[in-house]
């Protein structure tokens, strides 16, 4: 009779150390077939354009609340993704990519930007004034010029980054550098590069929470950005079934300090991180349920359009377009053909021009392309540098009532489709305003147009900028200067109005709004 000891001699040895087995062999590329490629693609921009039109009604409508509200779709709706800024405007990005090139420069980025006709607001807007009075890419996005740095813009610019880096979130760290810095900084920029390496895990990973935990790791760990989503991930183990809970959590930490001038102390708050945590919150307790995740990140309010836009987008990378639910689907059909507004691509071409630019990146990276499969080699997500700005804790809005007037100066009344709001005008040069305020930072206020003047500005005495009111048509931005990092204590602001104006003005108008305060943290 034999006995074999060798299976139980091994384990003993193995258990008392003698032996050191082997750990298992990891992975070195991921597989998709190029059919599931292109229908991950396909459902990508697909969740994108039913997102934007399911959220679209109640954008900016529910501020600092979750919208209870009934929450209707119908297929037809869809159209109206054609007519939607967060789609069209990284199209412009996705066209110098297909005509430069991808290495494509962020200066090259900038002056496609600056180029554009269409509506532009917040960092986008600051991007295309600072551009037009040629200031050039990257500097167009820093804080220095552009107030708005961590507001959403890029964030809701940067899905068509990650749905051409299939598994390959350091790729698309790289074109998320240089096209965000074109109108953002800090954790602006690193909202566009966290929702670009989400779609990246997507096409390999079902599981949305694993797919928030690894693009985390493509932005460092300690900006403010990636502060807000951990606390959101540690909230949903906390309270796995009840996202209202989360979200309450989330606003009373996170919901404040706002610094754009339209968001401080006041309810609205367009702050990359904020909104993107509701993207999050979405994926996270939708639980791959499409209806689900549309409704959730919706109700989370803010701005409900570009928010859904991107969670749809990311779980249809995940789903595919095939498993998209038909209901959200199928208004597609009739416009497969039709143009986004102000762009060459069609929902059909732009799935295209995104399968050949992803193509590209995975030969790039070292992968293979055949006409049955891809394989692309496993790559870790990596941060970038840490850098931050913040101008500070907003304490006060100094409305003109509090200001001194001297010289020439109108009350006037500006409006847009959403409100209306007073003024103070003047095209005399010569004319003053003053104030003074504590604090360490300030942000004055005023309506840009095409009939805007210059005026020259003095803090404590001194000459320290030039406002320039004029800015191309349709972009509305009303930062006329800002300033951060000043000693914390009392200041005085002279602004005087001079009679010329850039060359291309109609006019020689100032228009003042207000002036927000700011704290040092």
């Amino acid at each position: 009779m034999k006995v074999r000891l060798a299976g139980p001699l091994l384990l003993l040895a193995g258990l008392l150390g003698f032996v050191t087995l082997p750990a298992p062999a990891r992975p070195v590329a991921r597989k998709l077939s190029r059919t599931a490629l292109e229908d991950k693609i396909r459902g990508g921009w697909a969740g994108q354009m039913i997102g934007v039109a399911f959220g679209a009604p109640t954008e900016f409508q529910y501020l600092g609340r979750i919208n209870e509200g009934e929450l209707k779709w119908s297929p037809d709706r869809i159209e109206n993704a054609l007519h939607q800024d967060d789609l069209y405007v990284e199209m412009t990005f996705a066209q110098v990519m297909d005509r430069s090139g991808l290495e494509a420069t962020c200066e090259q980025y900038g002056e496609a930007l600056r180029d554009t006709k269409y509506s532009l607001w917040h960092a986008n807007a600051a991007a295309r004034r600072n551009l037009s009075h040629g200031i050039k890419a990257p500097q167009s996005g820093e804080p220095k010029n552009n107030i708005h740095a961590n507001d959403i813009d890029f964030q809701i610019e940067s899905d068509f980054i990650g749905l051409m880096c299939p598994g390959l979130p350091q790729a698309s760290n790289q074109f998320a550098e240089r096209v965000g810095h074109v109108m953002s900084y800090g954790d602006g920029v690193y909202g566009g590069m966290f929702f670009g390496a989400m779609y990246a895990e997507a096409f390999f990973e079902n599981d949305p929470r694993k797919v928030v935990e690894s693009a985390l790791k493509a932005i460092p760990k300690k900006s403010g950005y990636a502060r807000v989503i951990r606390d959101v991930l540690a909230w949903h183990v906390e309270n796995p079934w009840d996202w209202r809970r989360t979200w309450k959590l989330l606003d009373e930490r996170w919901n404040r300090d706002d610094v754009c001038p339209e968001g401080a102390l006041a309810p609205m708050n367009i702050d990359a991180s904020l909104n993107g945590a509701y993207v999050v919150i979405g994926l996270l307790y939708g639980g791959g349920d499409f209806a689900r995740t549309l409704e959730i990140t919706t109700r989370c309010g803010m701005d409900s359009d570009c928010n859904p836009s991107s969670a749809a987008g990311i779980l249809g990378v995940i789903l595919g377009f095939q498993k998209i639910p038909t209901p959200y689907k199928s208004g597609l059909a009739q416009i497969g053909d039709s143009k986004f507004d102000y762009s060459n691509y069609s929902f059909k071409s732009i799935v295209q021009s995104t399968l050949s630019r992803a193509e590209k990146n995975i030969h790039k990276a070292g992968g293979t392309v055949t006409a049955a499969e891809i394989t692309v080699p496993v790559q870790a997500p990596k941060a970038p540098a840490l850098e931050q700005w913040h101008s500070g804790v907003p304490l006060a809005r100094l409305e003109l009532e509090a200001w001194g007037w001297k010289g020439n100066w109108g009350n006037g009344i500006q409006k847009n489709d959403w409100r209306s709001w007073k003024v103070k005008e003047s095209s005399s040069a010569g004319s003053e305003a003053t104030f003074t305020f504590s604090g360490t930072g300030v942000a004055i206020s005023g309506t840009m147009n095409q009939e805007g003047g210059r005026a020259d500005v003095y803090l404590d005495g001194k000459e320290v900028a030039t406002i320039d009111a004029w800015v191309p048509e349709r972009t509305f931005d009303d930062d006329y200067w800002h300033v951060t990092g000043l000693p914390s204590r009392k200041h005085s602001v002279r602004i005087v109005v001079r009679g010329d104006a850039d060359g291309r003005s109609m006019g020689r108008k100032l228009s003042l709004e207000r002036a927000v305060i700011y704290q040092g943290r």
